[in-house]
């Protein structure tokens, strides 16, 4: 259908993070773009594509292995898929528990299987997660075994996944990115077999479209006090969360694989052992 190949880059996700990272590293590529949303996946095509990118746009829904697989079908159609860029996902302000499962984990889960099938030797990835993966207290080793582990579609039978065992959507937001954070673990393993990397990066809060639900959100106080008291005083950008992914997809990132990057301004280390820390009861 397409007289000249290209490599692909697979985004994940039309956001203003996944936007950063494929203009980084999408230069003489094709750039497929799926997102649930068509709207929002043509208006990152129509915003690259003004900029001298190459792009596509494709309705996906990172819930379903098969939507995922048409998508995989539709990029591979211009050429090998070199790169996948997964910024795609829903905050706890945006969605029931059950919807942040089957999207932020489960889905996560299947995308790093389905490429990992057909990634091109050499090629890359990497899978936006989040800090909330490192605030939750530290699971079991066999815990943190079954996240990484399990087969996907098994996931959610997961005893540590059951509606009466998840406080909250922030729970299960927690939860879905530490599985983020095994997952890829354990599908570097599989990457690594033929020659390509998997890496994530956990942001904190960084100012998109996405975060402003939250800072309008019920936890809004929460966030806006968080960046206050971090230690660099100030939430993050896009473009500072595609500079450590231009280095994970870069050849100066060849000895990186199954790594996960806590990119929060240092709200993480202040919740631990800073102002930030939650009260302590009794």
């Amino acid at each position: 259908m397409n007289s000249q190949k290209k490599e692909v880059l697979l985004l994940v996700g039309a956001g203003q993070i996944g936007m950063a990272i494929a203009r980084r590293m999408g230069y003489g590529k094709k750039i497929v773009i799926g997102d649930k949303n068509p709207q929002n996946a043509g208006t990152i095509a129509r915003i690259m594509n003004d900029a001298g990118f190459d792009t596509a746009a494709v309705e996906m829904d990172l819930s379903s292995r098969s939507s995922i697989r048409a998508l995989i079908d539709a990029a591979k159609a211009y050429g090998d898929i070199a790169m996948l860029v997964n910024a795609a996902g829903v905050s706890p302000s945006q969605a029931p528990v059950e919807t942040i499962l089957h999207v932020d984990l489960y889905g996560t889960a299947v995308l790093l299987e389905e490429v990992g099938a057909v990634i091109r030797p050499g090629g890359v990835g990497v899978t936006i997660s989040s800090q909330s993966g490192h605030r939750m207290p530290a699971l079991t080793p066999q815990e943190d075994r079954l996240l990484a582990t399990t087969p996907a579609e098994e996931l959610l039978g997961l005893d540590i996944l059951q509606p009466q065992n998840i406080r909250d959507t922030l729970h299960a937001y927690q939860l879905a990115k530490r599985c983020n954070e095994k997952r890829v673990m354990a599908e570097a393993v599989q990457w690594g077999k033929k020659g390509a990397r998997i890496n994530s990066i956990s942001p904190g809060i960084v100012i998109t479209p996405l975060a402003a639900d939250e800072l309008n959100g019920p936890r809004g106080g929460f966030y806006r006090n968080m960046f206050a008291k971090c230690p660099a005083g100030r939430p993050g950008t896009a473009d500072e969360i595609a500079n450590v992914a231009e280095l994970l997809m870069s050849d100066r990132g060849a000895f990186i694989t199954g790594a996960d990057f806590l990119i929060d301004g240092g709200a993480t280390a202040s919740y631990f052992y800073g102002p930030l820390q939650p009260q302590q009861e009794g």
